[in-house]
């Protein structure tokens, strides 16, 4: 990478500048091609400071909550395409006053607010299930057909005539063909509503940042789609894919530890508090390690033959908080530092305070080569959760 991470806070999330302008150029690309308007899922970045670049390339954002509507009205300067499984009554109306596009999840939230959101001028959606999806993990599978997320097509029936969209969400890092038949399976269950309809939401799931990802191939389905179906708006809701491979999860080893010839650096971060999808999904995060005149140490998730090993610990005192074993080119030391890499999206919004671990900080590297600290975390921040 190009930044010395030696000069980063511990522990640290980095995002870089230069990355990020990238990959928004890439889908601003993407959107004038194909006429889809694609907007950001706080969900998976809700790095505010960077909202107004944000809003240089996107069309909006999507909350799914009364407070990211609320962030993405104050920051990004345009009201929220929200959408929640289900709305708090004492904070629907301050979600309208936040947002321009509300989608219900099911016909019952539909019943009892729709007319609410129409009144007050903001465009009604129902997400809808199309029983389809390419996601092999069900904790991120949200197509189940026994799933609570959307309704199918054999529950609506007759909708109202003050709804104007319809939207689902079913894939998660998927390729373009996913997308192409995510479209297809839509089409197939619910072509009779969308004659009198104003907008389909594609929702997220779209990783069209990643390297070798055939952007042509999402174009060209969409472009067919708004072809069959000239008057609808069509909305992709991207997450990871804003954020991908723009910044990593600074850490340092405090300690080394032998128990039953299984070394492990532990290090001041925690899988478990900072990282908690490397333990729910599960995934081995890539890494590498730094030392303390800058020289790099690179780690292998699949332990190499020969080379040092090293199971990474976290800091809380979960049991489970530890990666297993990583080889490396040179043993770890204390002081090494431990780069964690692509930790920018979904990894920063999922932190919490479990045993009072102090939060990463939050930097950025600029285009011209400095680090900036956005953000440092403390006392204050852990007690104000609790009371």
């Amino acid at each position: 990478m190009s930044m010395d991470v030696r000069t980063a806070p511990s522990p640290a999330f980095v995002l870089e500048e230069d990355k990020l302008l990238a990959n928004l150029r890439h889908i601003a690309q993407i959107q004038e091609a194909s006429g889809a308007r694609v907007i950001l899922a706080l969900k998976a970045f809700a790095m505010w400071r960077m909202f107004p670049t944000v809003a240089q390339y996107l069309s909006g954002a999507t909350a799914s909550s009364l407070h990211e509507a609320k962030l993405i009205h104050e920051e990004m300067g345009m009201k929220a395409h929200t959408y929640s499984p289900a709305y708090l009554p004492e904070e629907f109306d301050a979600i309208l006053g936040h947002s321009s596009h509300i989608t219900f999840n099911s016909l019952n939230q539909l019943a009892l607010y729709g007319q609410r959101a129409q009144a007050a001028g903001v465009s009604v959606g129902l997400r809808v299930n199309p029983h389809f999806s390419d996601v092999a993990t069900d904790l991120y599978n949200p197509a189940s057909p026994t799933g609570r997320l959307g309704e199918s097509s054999a529950n609506i029936g007759e909708l109202p005539q003050w709804v104007e969209g319809l939207h689902c969400h079913t894939l998660c890092e998927s390729a373009a063909a996913t997308t192409a038949g995510l479209i297809e399976a839509f089409e197939r269950r619910f072509s009779g509503y969308l004659p009198r309809l104003k907008w389909v939401n594609f929702g997220g799931g779209h990783l069209m940042t990643r390297e070798g990802y055939e952007a042509n191939v999402l174009i060209e389905a969409i472009l067919a789609f708004r072809n069959r179906h000239p008057h609808l708006e069509v909305i992709l809701e991207p997450g990871s894919a804003i954020a991908w491979q723009t910044g990593v999860l600074v850490s340092r080893v405090l300690d080394i530890t032998d128990n039953g010839g299984v070394k492990t650096a532990i290090a001041d971060i925690s899988f478990t508090a900072h990282m908690p999808d490397t333990l729910e999904m599960p995934y081995r995060p890539r890494l590498f390690a730094v030392d303390a005149v800058g020289r790099i140490n690179p780690g292998s998730a699949d332990p190499l033959p020969g080379l040092p090993a090293f199971r990474i610990g976290g800091v809380s005192c979960l049991a489970g908080d530890y990666m297993t074993e990583y080889s490396f080119e040179v043993p770890l030391s204390i002081g090494d530092r431990l780069v964690f890499e692509d930790m920018i999206h979904y990894t920063m919004v999922k932190t919490t305070t479990f045993n009072g671990v102090r939060l990463p900080s939050i930097c950025l590297w600029r285009s011209e080569g400095q680090l900036e600290i956005v953000r440092h975390f403390g006392y204050d921040d852990f007690k104000s959760r609790l009371s």
